[in-house]
């Protein structure tokens, strides 16, 4: 134990160590305050909405509540209230929730069009993404362990005190500079984590498994450190060379990546599928309205023989055409969907060779705040959609009066259920590069610490 103090202490000598671990712990603790800020800001946000929406729909049904109401009306000027709360580690991981909506107002129109109305974004304010503690682990811790561990054995050649450390008795003298070291880093990263994890009443389950791999992304890194620093002479070289490793690992490559995933499975735009569904609808001006009803009864045999009304409108007929706007860009729909998935399965994928990327998907799919979380969203405000589209067919059809009792009946949205998992797959491939990183590392400061005493 006293080993273990010795070396405590010389860390304690050092001011880059300290101003390094200080200014990690600092950062974390920031990262963290700025993601509940964020979580904060998006609950109070659907807090907002909601209350606007209730005043809304309140006066809608004052106006449109009547004895004799119109369905069609009720249906076209009652905007239903979705949303996507944050899930508790999302201020951990932020992912997509920064640049995804995650509070839609529906209403029993066509579903494309309200669901990517609201995707356009400032392509330049999403460039630099979010400050979360998944930033401070991937991109900046890091560069701490270059600044704790590339002069480990370098610094003692330089100093003069090799031959000496390498000559005393006792064993396990570099795993415990580095063991120490990975501690302190471990501690500077995860106990802000934990803190929110206390303030946000976050399941410690999610929080084990952030940490499970930030440490294994950590050893993946003292791995690096421990191979480059066995095999350069000199500190500065040791430092340039992890320095563009972290380069390389980071920024380079997963940039790169991602632009080849990109090219090899093009994705359509949501606003192309809400231009395409626009002129569906408006195409059905355009038609005979019994071709509109033929293709409405495709999917909803069910109504067919109550399409007949007297006049140039009816809200039956104008919903027809809002499904079957819907129907007619289904096909665009699952394929853009499916491109986003296989092109979220290939960037897990290149976390195989690149941890960085291993590590970001795994805290967001810890989170709940990947991709796969946004489309999952969206598959339950289209079954909303559904539901509500059901609700007022047998009013539109049928030439029922929608009273004010009736609004009471209008179905509400169900949130959807957490998805959040633990991917086996990028956690194994992190484990089985650190421990080979560290295996060899270790190797060749053996193979130092055995031409030394020699």
């Amino acid at each position: 134990m006293s080993r273990w103090f010795a070396e405590l202490r010389l860390i304690r000598r050092s001011y880059l160590s300290l101003w390094s671990l200080a200014l990690l712990f600092a950062l974390s603790a920031l990262a963290v305050v700025s993601g509940l800020q964020h979580v904060a800001r998006q609950h109070a946000t659907i807090e907002r909405v909601a209350k606007a929406q209730a005043q809304d729909f309140a006066a809608v049904a004052a106006t449109h509540g009547k004895p004799d109401g119109d369905a069609g009306d009720a249906a076209y000027y009652s905007f239903l209230l979705t949303r996507d709360a944050p899930p508790p580690l999302a201020f951990a991981a932020i992912g997509q929730r920064d640049i995804q909506p995650y509070v839609l107002r529906v209403r029993a129109l066509g579903l494309q069009q309200q669901l990517y109305d609201a995707e356009a974004i400032n392509a330049e304010l999403a460039l630099p993404g979010v400050f979360d503690w998944a930033f401070v682990l991937v991109y900046l811790a890091p560069l701490i362990v270059i600044a704790l561990a590339h002069d480990l054995v370098t610094g003692e050649r330089e100093g003069g005190r090799l031959r000496l450390l390498l000559s005393m008795p006792g064993h396990g003298l570099w795993w415990r500079r580095i063991g120490l070291r990975y501690a302190l880093v471990m501690m500077a990263l995860g106990l802000p984590l934990v803190a929110g994890t206390v303030l946000s009443t976050a399941p410690l389950a999610g929080t084990g498994a952030m940490l499970l791999a930030a440490a294994l992304y950590l050893g993946f890194w003292f791995g690096v450190a421990l191979l480059v620093g066995s095999a350069v002479q000199a500190s500065a070289t040791a430092a340039a060379g992890l320095i563009g490793c972290w380069i390389l690992l980071t920024l380079v490559l997963p940039t790169l990546a991602n632009a080849a995933i990109t090219r090899a499975i093009p994705a359509a735009k949501g606003v192309d599928l809400t231009l395409a569904q626009r002129e569906a609808v408006h195409r059905g001006w355009d038609i005979a309205k019994g071709d509109t009803f033929e293709r409405f009864f495709l999917n909803h045999p069910e109504w067919r023989g109550r399409e007949a009304f007297e006049g140039r409108f009816h809200w039956k007929w104008y919903y027809a055409i809002h499904q079957v706007g819907d129907e007619t860009v289904a096909t665009d729909v699952a394929a853009y969907r499916t491109s986003l998935l296989a092109r979220e399965q290939w960037s897990a994928r290149a976390g195989y060779l690149l941890p960085g990327v291993a590590a970001q998907s795994v805290l967001h799919r810890i989170a709940d705040t990947d991709q796969a979380a946004q489309l999952h969203y969206q598959d339950s405000v289209a079954t909303f959609h559904t539901t509500l589209r059901r609700f007022f067919y047998p009013y539109l059809f049928a030439d029922r009066p929608f009273t004010r009792a009736d609004f009471e009946r209008i179905p509400a949205y169900v949130p959807r259920a957490p998805t959040g998992s633990l991917p086996l797959a990028p956690l194994l491939a992190l484990l089985a590069t650190a421990a080979l990183l560290l295996a060899i590392g270790g190797y060749r400061i053996a193979r130092v610490s055995g031409a030394g005493r020699a």
